[in-house]
């Protein structure tokens, strides 16, 4: 099939790849010409058959609204605007209004694969009609890992960002527990290699994990992470997590504590953040900040 994406980053660009590897045509947009196949959003949207598919990857707010306001003038009844960044799921609801009153679908997705992605694959949660979604189909199975899982059809619209959300807002609290332990095993004189603890780790126990695999590879590029600030960023989904627990009252005292401990990095030159920092590097391509 055919594909337009717009936004063409470090997700967007690889996913653009991994779309084309697996024999599809995509047409990409974005503001940077050097990363760009045409020229404007219009471009785009004429170098599609209908109906048509695009896929939106540009940061959540203010820039993907712009993108579906224009593309809700560009587009014809019957094509599809997929959100494939991290917009909070009420503003999938609000899209999926404004782009239906001009017969045009809408289709959320929480995607989540970081700079890994393009080699790995994708997981993806997706929410919208049954109609909608078939119409993404050939792309989402494009994107996916290997195998039989790593993709869902979540639900109606809103339902792939609340789950990427939630699956964000789980990977605030494993990073957490992972960057506590290893502060304490840096703090007692009696474990002399920390960094091969954690290796350890790795085969035979119950916390083994990717997130875990991450946490070597970073301590095998700076053993005790001196090189690191103890600062780490929120990408606003943790924030999200603990205000839709509050709305519907239910206790998130892991996730809660995790978020209010990025907080505190922003204090202090935190030990555990020098971890948190370190993860988020390594799985998604965040930037770090230095000493």
């Amino acid at each position: 099939m055919e594909l337009g994406l717009v936004g063409l980053g470090k997700m967007g660009g690889n996913m653009r790849e991994r779309i084309r590897r697996a024999g599809h045509t995509v047409i990409g947009y974005d503001r940077n010409p050097d990363l760009s196949d045409v020229p404007s959003l219009e471009a785009l949207v004429d170098r599609l058959e209908g109906p048509r598919v695009v896929w939106v990857m540009v940061p959540a707010g203010a820039a993907t609204q712009a993108t579906i306001d224009e593309l809700a003038g560009l587009l014809s009844p019957g094509d599809v605007v997929v959100d494939g960044g991290n917009s909070r799921w009420t503003d999938d609801e609000r899209h999926a209004v404004e782009l239906g009153i001009k017969g045009i679908g809408f289709v959320d997705c929480g995607v989540s694969g970081g700079v890994w992605g393009l080699e790995n694959g994708y997981a993806l949660m997706y929410g919208g009609s049954e109609e909608n979604v078939a119409k993404v189909q050939p792309v989402f199975d494009a994107l996916k890992p290997e195998g039989e899982y790593g993709a869902v059809h979540a639900g109606k619209v809103g339902a792939g960002h609340f789950a990427k959300m939630v699956h964000n807002g789980i990977e605030y609290a494993m990073m957490q527990a992972y960057a506590e332990g290893w502060e304490l095993l840096e703090k007692v004189d009696s474990v002399t290699d920390v960094r091969e603890v954690f290796r350890s780790w790795q085969e035979g126990t119950v916390i083994r994990s990717w997130l875990l695999d991450l946490a070597v590879n970073a301590l095998d590029d700076d053993e005790h992470l001196e090189k690191i600030r103890g600062y780490a960023q929120d990408s606003g989904e943790g924030r999200w997590t603990v205000e839709a627990a509050i709305d519907n009252a239910v206790p998130l005292p892991a996730i809660t504590a995790s978020l209010f401990a990025r907080f505190a990095s922003r204090q202090d030159d935190s030990p555990q953040m020098k971890m948190i920092a370190a993860l988020r590097n390594q799985f998604g391509g965040h930037a770090v900040e230095s000493n």
